[in-house]
Formats: C-alpha cells, structure tokens, sequence
C-alpha cells in the first residue's frame, strides 16, 4: 500500500469510526434499556467497524478466495451501516425542530416512547434497504431501450442499435458467473455496435482476467468498443488494456474507429478517463484529440467517455451522442443527491448544447453489494431521426 493509499485508508477508518460512535450513541440507549442487549448492540456496532475496515484491506492485500470472502462480509456491513448512518441523520432531523417546539410550547411529550419508536424504525428501515438493495445489486440488470433523436440523421442510421454497458466492476464480489450473465443478455438483443464504457475492473490482471474473460464472447457487427474508466488506472490500466485487446476488444484512447453501416461514414471515438492524466500524463484524455483525422462528412460522431463531465470538453467538437457511466446514478439513497457536485448529470439523456449525453447508472455495482432506488442497467441505444421537444 502506497503513502497515498494509507492516508487515505486512516482518514477513513477515523471517519468510520467517528460514525460509528455517533449511531451508537443516538440510537443505543433510545431503543435498548441497560443489560446484555445493549452491550450486544455495542459490539454489533464495535465488529461493523472492524469488518467495514478489513473489507477495504483485503480487496487489495488479500489474495483470493479469502481476500474476497473477507470482502463480501466487509462490504456488505458497508453497506448496512451506511444507511443506518444516514437513517440516523434523518431522525434527529426530524427530531430536533419537534423537540424544540415542545419547548417553546412548554410541553412535555411522550418522549422516551417516540425516541424508542424512531430508533426501532430506524434499525429496521436501514435493514430491509440493504435486503432490497442486495436483491437489486445481485440480480441480473434489465435490458433499458433509449431512443435517441438525431437531428438530420442519415436514413441509413434509422434504428441503427448500440448496447451500453457500463461499471461492470469485476472484482471481490462480481465474478465470471454475474459476467457471463450481462454477456449472454448483450447478444441476446444482436445490437449493431456495443460500447462499453469504462470501469470493467477492480483489481489487477492477474487475479480478474480470467473472471473477466466472457467480455470476449460480446459479437457485433460493428464492433466492440472499450475506454478505460478511473478504476482501471487503480488497477493498472496498462495491463488491462494490454489483456482486453487480447480478449478482441477494440480500446479506444483518445482516438477513433471508422464504421459505414450501409455506406453511412460514422466516427466512433473514445477518450481515456477524465482523471487519466493524474495516473498516467501520456493518457491525459482529449476528446479533441480523438477525433484528429476523422472525415469531415461523418454521418454520426459518437465518443465514449467514462465521466458526464467529458462532454464539456466534448460538445463543442462537434460530436453528436456522448455516452458516459461512472456515476451508477447514485447507486442507493441517497448518494445519488451529491453526484451533481461532481458531474453535470445523475443518469438518463440530457442535451448538452447541439450533442445528447447518455449516462448509464451502470451494469454492477461498485463496494457493497447493493442498489437501492438506481438499479443497475444494459442500455439498448437506438437512434432515431428528428429531434425531441
């Protein structure tokens, strides 16, 4: 582990644990009377942050099977105490301005019964989220069709199909199995193209190729096109796009493919994630860049960019469709409220000027094994003429 890494891992096992102490101390002696029950919720809370920390460690210095056994109990109490955190927040919310206004009125409710009440709802709502949530995460994402109006599109592109898959993020709890799933649905729907665009992975070659390896059955007769997200730079982007050119995938970074689909030019172009220049300087990503010496008489220019915030960069080079991932749409409530401090869209089609940027809410998950009001997605992509009020 880096110096970098191990800031940052301190700086959150000193922020967990600070959360940890604040649930137990607003909800502990609402909901439990003095006894074994309550010193049992306090080791509860005490192992959910051991295991919440050993999780991080063993997906990155542990080597399988049990690095990722370790990480399927680590992740998934992430999961559980993250909305029992936030579930907490919202009660004393919720709290407060009651119990000021008890005051100001000089009034004396029933207070230890409703802090019972709201602690009890509280551990029980944070519970059936991470069981739906699980539910949502483990099953296999829904084929979503989007119609994408292009103003003066060819006619020979009426229908033209492209499949989006997005934030796979193969690694401790997503395997071959969940892999094979998403690819055999893919072909299913013959798509004319299929893009996917970024974090495919969390981990290093050496421990996912072969978890990753059914990306290579993908079959379109445009072909099967891939830019890195900011996970692959985690795991060593280098090798990983060494391997996903041998499994036959097209890798784009920062340049463009050439396609006809019935003589109809179209320039499909793909771009390095927007933080690639941080990792690797020769990977900046240039959206401008990917489209040197395409012909001017495109039909459709269409980029792949792992990050919604490409498109500011992108828009004014005159692409027409953008389509992006890395946000999963907030993946479960209610992080999907601080996406836009980061990017310009959650998830869904958005005009950005004269191009349309698509954001996938993603085909996996990334850390627990959960989604909760953003299920995940394969995106069935078909363009159409004309364009939408």
């Amino acid at each position: 582990m880096s110096l970098r890494q191990s800031a940052f891992f301190l700086r959150f096992l000193t922020l967990g644990a600070l959360a940890h102490v604040y649930v137990g101390a607003r909800l502990i002696p609402d909901a439990l009377t003095a006894g074994p029950a309550r010193a049992g919720a306090i080791v509860a809370l005490a192992l959910s942050c051991v295991f919440i920390a050993l999780g991080m460690l063993a997906r990155a210095s542990v080597r399988p099977p049990w690095g990722d056994r370790i990480a399927w109990v680590g992740l998934t109490t992430m999961g559980l105490f993250s909305s029992l955190f936030v579930f907490t927040v919202l009660r004393d919310a919720v709290l407060l301005p009651a119990w000021l206004a008890s005051l100001a009125a000089g009034a004396s409710p029933p207070w230890p019964q409703i802090l019972r009440l709201s602690a009890w709802t509280v551990a029980g709502a944070a519970a059936a989220a991470t069981l739906i949530g699980f539910h949502n995460a483990r099953r296999r994402a829904a084929v979503v069709t989007v119609e994408v109006p292009i103003d003066g599109l060819d006619p020979a592109l009426e229908g033209f199909t492209i499949l989006q898959l997005s934030d796979i993020h193969v690694g401790p709890t997503i395997k071959r199995r969940y892999v094979q799933a998403i690819v055999d649905a893919a072909n299913a729907q013959a798509p004319d193209l299929v893009a996917i665009t970024g974090d495919v992975v969390d981990g290093s070659v050496a421990h996912l190729a072969d978890q990753a390896a059914p990306l290579a059955q993908l079959r379109a007769p445009y072909g099967v096109y891939l830019v890195t997200g900011n996970h692959e730079y985690y795991s060593g982007a280098t090798a990983w796009v060494a391997q996903f050119r041998r499994m036959g995938l097209r890798v784009l970074m920062n340049e463009h493919a050439l396609i006809h689909p019935d003589g109809a030019p179209v320039v499909v172009a793909g771009v390095t994630d927007y933080s690639a220049g941080a990792h690797e300087p020769a990977h900046r990503s240039s959206p401008a860049a990917a489209l040197a010496g395409a012909p001017a008489d495109a039909r459709l220019r269409l980029l792949l960019a792992h990050q919604p915030r490409s498109a500011i960069a992108a828009e004014p080079c005159g692409y027409d469709l953008q389509l992006s991932g890395h946000t999963h749409g907030g993946q479960f409530f209610p992080w999907g409220y601080f996406v836009r401090f980061q990017q310009p869209y959650t998830a869904g089609l958005h005009r950005c000027g004269r191009m349309w940027l698509y954001i996938s809410r993603g085909t996996g998950y990334w850390g627990p094994p959960k989604r909760f009001g953003a299920p995940s997605e394969i995106t069935r992509l078909v363009l159409r003429g004309g364009r939408r009020a």
